[in-house]
């Protein structure tokens, strides 16, 4: 081969090494440019029931029903045990279609203890219309209606006469009572009411003094707020002393909402929270009474909750929030998840996108609350049906998170849900080796929900000060009514015992489950 020809090969060699550097750079380009449009194709495939799954959100929580049960879906949970005595160690979860059951409506009857107005109708006729003879009583019917007596306000006036001695001239009159607020128009059953609109049935100040106008009663907004105020200051030293009584327990629930207050000067709110701390054990039989507190900070930080239960030693039930990681740290504090958390994580799913993989989870969690339904009482009694019977759907809900989880793209909602429960699985965990743990954190969630109600009348604290004031008020109310007492009575009588000057030794009487009507005392001591 000449030199003329190997320059000739040399070249076209060159200009085919070339060319082929040139395909691979293009079909480099063209799989990175189809690798970029499959990953935009995934993202808008995945994005596309994000949004969807957020709008199904909003609407449910707007429009929809707040319960979380399956809907046409009922776990026969006897089959189920059954199965797990004789089945592998896989234990899936089965399902079974609901059947349908003719609901009885139950017969409703009218308190008891309810004041009672009888009338009695008697016939037109004293004798028998048909021959006219005598009539003799056989019996009788009787039919019962809850009737409303209108409310009505009325003037209290105290008088006072004034005596003079005919010898000495000496001046004898009986002392003044004492009031709740000094040169004060309100009784203590008007302040008591007016706090138990505002902090127990969300009525904000204005709406009070317009249903107050209807009935005659000329009254300014400032004057109901400033009153309140006062009469919640009266109530302190119970608030304390239910926080002190509820930190020696040795569980408590707690749970965080948004608490805007005004920021004075510029008119725009700050970022302010509402904690509740609630110490109920009466699902595992306990006779201690059961207690809830509030107390309302600047911000959403875990040193609020630090700081509050500073001293405590104990369980705390508790949502996923990080503020509450610090508490852990030391090993006096255990930390005891929310099932209902988990539980509302995959329904959110479930509810806009159903699967297979999303109605199996949601009927395991459901049955493990069928059987805490079943169980309630002494923890020794309760931890053994947990051993039995709840432990196995615990296990065999944890294998279905784990191994179908993943194959999920961490990117999935339904993925989201289910490293959410596998990432607290101890805490989970642990009301199955505590017979007086709680699954869930239903019980602070649901002593909160009455402010998130209220919040949406009165939208915001008009100073740190009234939020503290309500924090106090929301205590003392949450408090009677777990323990089944007339809230508003209750202050009334308490904030005029402790007014006129009721020793501090004595303070455990005034408590809500201690607490007995003066009236109701006074006729037992009769008898």
């Amino acid at each position: 081969m000449g030199v003329g020809t190997s320059s000739l090969y040399a070249d076209f060699l060159a200009r085919i090494a070339t060319l082929e550097a040139a395909v691979c750079a293009r079909d480099t380009t063209i799989a990175e440019r189809d690798e970029q449009l499959r990953r935009e194709r995934a993202e808008a495939a995945l994005r596309i029931p994000r949004l969807q799954l957020r709008i199904d959100r909003f609407n449910r929580k707007a429009f929809g029903r707040s319960s979380e049960k399956l809907d046409q879906m009922r776990l026969e949970l006897e089959d189920l045990e059954t199965d797990f005595v004789a089945s592998a160690p896989d234990l899936e979860l089965p399902i079974v279609a609901g059947t349908d059951k003719v609901r009885v409506l139950p017969v409703r009857k009218l308190n008891p203890n309810l004041p009672r107005k009888r009338i009695v109708r008697e016939p037109s006729c004293a004798c028998c219309p048909g021959c006219g003879g005598d009539m003799r009583a056989m019996g009788q019917d009787s039919d019962e209606m809850l009737d409303l007596v209108a409310q009505a306000w009325q003037v209290m006036e105290t008088v006072r006469p004034k005596y003079s001695c005919r010898t000495c001239d000496k001046i004898i009159q009986a002392p003044a009572p004492a009031k709740a607020i000094a040169r004060g128009k309100l009784s203590y059953a008007a302040l008591a009411h007016i706090m138990m609109a505002k902090w127990g049935y969300y009525l904000p100040f204005y709406r009070q003094v317009q249903m107050m106008a209807a009935k005659g009663v000329d009254i300014e907004r400032s004057t109901l707020a400033r009153s309140a105020s006062y009469a919640a200051a009266l109530l302190d030293p119970i608030y304390n002393r239910i926080r002190e009584i509820g930190r020696t327990r040795t569980k408590i629930h707690t749970d965080d909402t948004r608490l805007p207050i005004l920021a004075p000067g510029n008119g725009r709110t700050h970022k302010g929270a509402l904690w509740v701390y609630v110490a109920d054990d009466r699902n595992s039989g306990s006779q201690e009474p059961p207690i809830a507190w509030y107390r309302a900070t600047m911000g959403r930080a875990g040193e609020s909750v630090m700081s509050e239960l500073a001293g405590f030693a104990g369980t705390l039930q508790a949502d996923g929030f990080s503020g509450y990681n610090q508490l852990y740290k030391g090993g006096a504090i255990r930390e005891a998840a929310c099932l209902a958390h988990l539980r509302r994580k995959i329904f959110d799913v479930h509810d806009s996108q159903p699967t297979e993989l999303s109605t199996t989870a949601m009927a395991g969690i459901q049955a493990i609350y069928w059987i805490e339904e079943e169980i309630r009482g002494p923890p020794a009694e309760r931890l053994a049906a947990r051993r039995r019977r709840t432990r196995p759907l615990v296990r065999a809900l944890r294998r279905q998170l784990m191994r179908q989880g993943k194959g999920l793209s961490r990117h999935a909602d339904i993925a989201k849900a289910f490293a959410y429960g596998t990432r607290r699985w101890r805490a989970f965990n642990r009301f199955l080796y505590d017979g007086q743990l709680e699954p869930d954190n239903l019980i602070a969630e649901r002593a909160i929900r009455g402010f998130t109600v209220g919040r949406r009348n009165w939208l915001f604290s008009g100073s740190f000060a009234a939020a503290e004031r309500s924090a106090v008020v929301l205590s003392i109310i949450e408090t009677c009514k777990l323990c089944g007492v007339d809230a508003e009575a209750y202050m009334a009588d308490v904030t005029e015992r402790i007014q006129n000057d009721w020793p501090a030794s004595r303070w455990d009487e005034l408590m809500p489950w201690n607490w007995v009507r003066r009236q109701a005392m006074q006729l037992s001591l009769a008898a």
